[in-house]
């Protein structure tokens, strides 16, 4: 009997062993199934994860570098069809570029501006005036220049000396030859939502932001510095692509908290390096609008663009940045002016 049972108990355990073999052959089976079905999938979601971004050995995974330069050539030789097809209805266009004074910033923009204009068959003509101009002498020229039908577009090279009054010359031009988008006409309209022209440099910081592939709709964004001419013209940007805007300014308090929460952060606020790169969160997108001298002489933006860049998803370099992309969005605004002329537009 006894042996009996002991024969019993051992074909039981053996078919239990049997079983629990089984059981696990069976999930090597389909975890090796699941896995051949699935492994191309995985490999293409890590490609397109890795793909934007570039490496630097042990030290990890850097922002994309939002080349300004390389978008502003693309955006330049759009433009260019744009005039050929202009001409093609006997419409030149025009670029007057008014300066005054000897300011050596400014006649470096004016420089690359004509260039620029001419480089894609924009006629550019450049005006000066001396530096001691009486604000009654600018308005004459432009009024001008307002008549001016091979004109479509006046800039009016800032800052101007300080015995002008620039708000009263700057609503002096026809809003409709506003390529810069001062106009209080023009800002008023692209804060309803119907812009006539948009300013140039926020302009160029939406299209760097599509560049980078940053999702808009719903996210944080944060502007740094509040003036006319990039702040408050780019919280309605971003506003109108449906991200929640913070305004800041040199004097918010708590800025790096503030930062620290932004899915986008533009900083136009003029101060070298007054952004520190550990403030920024992590995948965040960074548009540097800044344009400073460091300590050392060279170039930089508001940011702290060594230490963002190990932190960011993409960030805008300085040089080579936003500055390339405004002067290409000026000729943009330029040649929608003279597209509304021929009637293209």
């Amino acid at each position: 009997m006894v042996q009996r049972w002991l024969r019993e108990q051992l074909r039981q355990r053996g078919k239990f062993r049997r079983r629990r073999i089984r059981r696990v052959e069976e999930e090597r089976e389909r975890t090796q199934k699941w896995f051949g079905i699935h492994l191309d999938q995985q490999v293409r979601l890590v490609v397109e994860f890795v793909e934007p971004f570039e490496y630097q050995g042990s030290c990890g995974v850097s922002a994309f570098v939002i080349d300004g330069t390389a978008l502003a050539d693309e955006t330049l030789r759009e433009v260019a069809s744009r005039v050929a097809a202009c001409v093609e209805r006997r419409v030149l266009p025009g670029l007057a570029v008014v300066l005054v004074g000897e300011d050596p910033a400014s006649l470096v923009y004016v420089r690359n501006k004509s260039r620029k204009a001419t480089q894609v068959g924009i006629v550019a003509r450049d005006l000066r005036l001396p530096g001691d101009s009486s604000t009654a002498s600018l308005l004459a020229l432009v009024s001008e220049l307002n008549a001016d039908r091979a004109v479509h577009g006046i800039l009016i090279q800032l800052p101007l000396p300080s015995q002008i009054d620039a708000q009263t010359v700057l609503a002096a031009v026809d809003p409709a030859k506003d390529v810069d988008g001062f106009h209080p006409d023009n800002l008023g309209r692209l804060m309803l939502g119907i812009p006539r022209f948009v300013a140039c440099t926020p302009q160029g910081c939406m299209l760097m932001i599509e560049r980078a592939g940053t999702q808009l709709d719903g996210a944080r964004a944060l502007v740094i510095g509040r003036s006319t001419i990039v702040g408050k013209p780019m919280a309605q940007l971003l506003l109108q692509a449906n991200a929640t805007v913070t305004m800041a300014h040199s004097r918010t308090n708590d800025l790096r908290a503030l930062v620290g929460m932004a899915d986008v952060v533009v900083a136009a606020v003029g101060r070298a390096n007054m952004v520190r790169g550990e403030w920024i969160a992590k995948e965040a997108t960074v548009i540097d609008v800044g344009m400073n001298r460091g300590p050392d002489g060279k170039l930089c933006g508001d940011v702290e663009y060594d230490v963002a860049r190990q932190r960011a998803r993409a960030i805008s370099p300085v040089p080579g940045g936003v500055g390339p992309m405004t002067i290409a969005c000026l000729m943009r605004n330029v040649v929608l002016s003279a597209e509304r002329t021929a009637g293209l537009a």
